[in-house]
């Protein structure tokens, strides 16, 4: 081999090596990452229980209960789409259950409903615990003429609503409202990029193959 087709072969060979081996870690870290989605699909359908006195936001995440309470007249709209009925928001009112008070969130009704009555009623709920992390800096400010709110906050629609940080998202509710649809917890919203990173990765090490290439033949055409 030519003296001056030594290095950018070996840099070729490096740079191909480091971009192949990302591509492995993210198909590595693919496979973790749906073992991890798999055990939490597998804890959303477990058998529900009576709601835990003491929740950790950790360790209880999306853990089924079964629960029976009366929804309060105050609630939160928080604005959403459904592909299938267009725009609406997720309706969330504080639920009494005994002597507690936590949040529910009753699931989805559209725009055109939301002026409906909706008075306090005593349910029967199957759902799951959760915790969703929906802010950033972007996320607008509730509106508190409307009660209108841009995304779930746990701990800020507590305030708003005087309950417990506790959030059930319910799967499956009795009496059936006829307005609003259950939109239960599943872990398809937990983002798994990991296979789009994989194959960037190993787009960008054929590209660095290529080039490498290029300048090893353009090399050996100015030396021949």
């Amino acid at each position: 081999m030519q003296k001056q087709l030594i290095f950018p072969a070996a840099l070729g060979v490096i740079g191909a090596a480091i971009l192949l081996s990302l591509c492995v870690w993210q198909v590595q870290r693919m496979a973790w990452k749906n073992g991890i989605l798999a055990q939490i699909d597998v804890r959303i359908v477990a058998d529900p229980v009576a709601l835990p006195l003491d929740l950790d936001p950790v360790a209880d995440k999306y853990l089924p209960v079964f629960v029976k309470g009366t929804t309060g007249t105050d609630e939160i709209l928080v604005l959403t789409s459904q592909s299938k009925q267009g725009p609406g928001f997720r309706v969330i009112t504080s639920f009494d259950i005994d002597d507690r008070r936590v949040m529910l969130d009753r699931g989805f009704i559209r725009q055109t409903d939301v002026d409906a009555a909706r008075p306090a009623t005593s349910l029967v709920v199957t759902g799951n615990v959760h915790w969703p992390d929906e802010t950033d800096s972007y996320t607008p400010a509730p509106d508190p003429a409307s009660g209108m709110w841009f995304a779930r906050d746990v701990d800020k629609m507590a305030a708003a609503l005087k309950t417990e940080p506790v959030l059930i998202i319910a799967r499956s509710s009795s009496p059936d409202s006829g307005l609003i649809t259950p939109l239960p917890v599943t872990s398809s919203s937990i983002s798994n990029d990991h296979l789009e990173y994989a194959i960037t990765w190993f787009l960008m090490a054929l590209v660095w193959v290529s080039m490498t290439a290029y300048l090893i033949l353009r090399i050996r055409r100015k030396t021949v």
